[in-house]
């Protein structure tokens, strides 16, 4: 990615955006002996030491550099410069640099790739492989003047991989924006939006823009829509619909800013992203490093448990989003007093790293996250919480089929408390002629969110927040107590649609079963049109208070019969009331 075209105001806008955590070599100072004296001495009698921690006068450092002008050439500069500029981080750029010789910068090398390797029991280094096949890749499709890894494109490639779609327009022509941009019609320079459904450490629903402003075949990414706009600046010419209207005039698209979109009914909207879009520009430069190596060293290999096991629940259901792709909420589940608490000024900080990866059956990883849970109390009132429980939530989007997903959490307060979980997963496919449902969810909390937080936060599934009740496993069941509600909720997908009268047909059934007895306590149903009529997509949303049930155990039923396409389906969940 050129670094010319890297925008002015990004760097005082975000430089705190850009700290990438580093690799930090451990330093011991100690006291000064005899043998330290000079450095020929220090050669002759100190122990080895780690080339990365050595401590190096101005003037070592500066006959180190000038001899490193010299010494880094050949396989080593085109690794520096070729092999990983795409992948290396600064800290680590910066340690190769000051690395003396070419056995040392062998040794960096080999544990650089190991570092990122998926597999470290592997003899076979997947990234490493996948990172010069995107290599060769960038060369043969993105060359333009250049060798295709040097280009925007390149970089994204070799960074994050291929899209996962791609809305391609390589001679541009006319374009018709949509109202988000101001509407009306255009003419373009070649461009290409890349979407990426979920980029790890940067977020769902990714759109990368590139733009050949010089219709040379060299398309650089751009963070500003309009740029493919080429008669953005020619007088009269590609007037927005509010233009055309007389509500506003193309002046007024060069008010400052990042964009020079023309004004719509959300250009306020557009203003207010400008930083979210500078953000992101930031986050597309470089792939996050793990931050959790040591949970990544459980993972791969569960003999490292040494210390007692660190407990905690975990739950997976499956809710479809489009054809080919399936969000996977993972719920986890940890109690209070598994947690090492330390107290200081009156409060109680406990703190929870989690490290979780999903990985295809021939072990290539797809998914992964990370993330800390702190708990905080008033040291007077943890006794009281210690029953309670932290719910951490990440929804991960996937493909239909069979995986493994594997998860590792660590108490900081007590780094030998260690839990780890792994359980393969079918994710379901949702076939278009086949009635189906997501799974099943029993709630302790469910309600309706604002417009702005849809799809968005821990615990949404579209418009609703939906807090899953979590036991050790799917067989147990969750306990509610009398005074609460129990909440499910669950989608229904590929309806039939009647041909004459555009509408659904579908009864919805719902029970309470008692499990001792075998009788329905609660049995009601309702018609689909009163849901949703012309829609082939249902959800399920419903609530009741467990005051008038016993305590026992008992059983969610949903039923669906469709009476045009003529199936069935259902779905149960058991919970018990104390």
């Amino acid at each position: 990615m050129s670094k010319g075209r890297f925008p002015a105001i990004f760097a005082i806008a975000f430089g705190a955006f850009l700290a990438i955590p580093s690799i930090q070599a451990q330093q011991t100072d100690s006291p000064a002996t005899p043998s330290q004296a000079t450095p020929d001495a220090q050669d002759q009698s100190a122990p080895a030491q780690d080339p990365l921690t050595r401590q190096r006068s101005d003037k070592e450092r500066f006959k180190q550099q000038k001899e490193l002008k010299q010494e880094l050439h050949g396989t080593y500069k085109k690794w520096v410069d070729e092999d990983v500029h795409w992948i290396i981080t600064d800290q680590e750029l910066k340690a190769f640099k000051s690395l003396s010789n070419d056995e040392e910068r062998d040794n960096f090398i080999e544990n650089f790739w190991q570092r990122r390797n998926p597999n470290p029991d592997s003899p076979e280094n997947e990234f490493r492989e996948e990172n010069y096949r995107r290599i060769a890749y960038a060369n043969e499709h993105f060359a333009a003047g250049k060798p295709g890894w040097k280009t925007d494109r390149g970089h994204i490639y070799i960074a994050f991989g291929k899209a996962d779609s791609i809305d391609s327009h390589p001679s541009g022509g006319m374009y018709d924006r949509p109202m988000e941009e101001g509407g009306g019609q255009t003419s373009t320079y070649p461009f290409e939006i890349w979407h990426y459904r979920y980029l790890e450490g940067i977020g769902e629903n990714i759109d990368v823009e590139f733009v050949d402003t010089c219709m040379c075949g060299d398309y650089h990414m751009t963070i500003d829509r309009s740029e493919k706009d080429a008669l953005q600046h020619v007088p009269g010419a590609g007037a927005t619909l509010y233009e055309q209207m007389g509500m506003a005039k193309q002046a007024d698209r060069f008010r400052g800013g990042l964009e020079n979109l023309g004004t719509g009914p959300m250009s306020s909207q557009l203003q207010s992203k400008q930083f979210d879009r500078l953000e992101l520009y930031a986050k597309l430069q470089a792939p996050p490093p793990v931050k959790f190596k040591d949970l990544e060293s459980f993972l791969a290999n569960h003999k490292l448990l040494t210390g007692p096991i660190f407990p905690f629940d975990v739950r997976t259901d499956f809710v479809k989003v489009t054809d080919d792709t399936v969000i996977m909420p993972v719920t986890l589940q940890i109690k209070n007093r598994d947690i090492t608490f330390q107290t200081k000024d009156g409060v109680s900080k406990g703190e929870v790293n989690i490290l979780g990866r999903v990985s295809t059956i021939t072990d290539h990883i797809v998914q992964t996250f990370e993330e800390t849970v702190q708990v905080e109390q008033p040291s007077e009132l943890l006794p009281k919480t210690l029953d309670n429980s932290q719910l951490y939530w990440k929804a991960l989007p996937l493909r239909p089929g069979r995986y493994r997903i594997d998860i590792a959490i660590k108490d900081v307060n007590n780094p030998d408390h260690v839990g780890i979980f792994a359980q393969g997963v079918t994710v379901p496919k949702y076939d278009d002629d086949r009635l189906s449902a997501s799974s099943l969810i029993l709630a302790d909390k469910m309600y309706r969110v604002p417009s702005k937080q849809i799809g968005t936060g821990n615990f949404i599934i579209g418009n609703t927040f939906v807090r899953p009740r979590v036991t050790a496993n799917a067989a147990t069941p969750v306990t509610f107590h009398r005074d609460q509600s129990l909440s499910f909720w669950m989608q229904i997908y590929n309806l039939g649609i009647d041909e004459k009268s555009k509408q659904n047909a579908a009864t919805i059934k719902y029970q309470i079963i008692d499990v001792a007895s075998n009788k329905a306590l609660l049995d009601t149903e309702e018609n689909s049109k009163t849901m949703s009529a012309n829609s082939d997509q249902l959800t399920v949303e419903k609530s009741l208070p467990l005051a008038s049930l016993q305590p026992g155990k008992y059983v969610v039923k949903v039923m669906v019969n469709d009476s045009v396409s003529k199936q069935e389906i259902a779905q149960s969940a058991p919970f018990t009331v104390d």
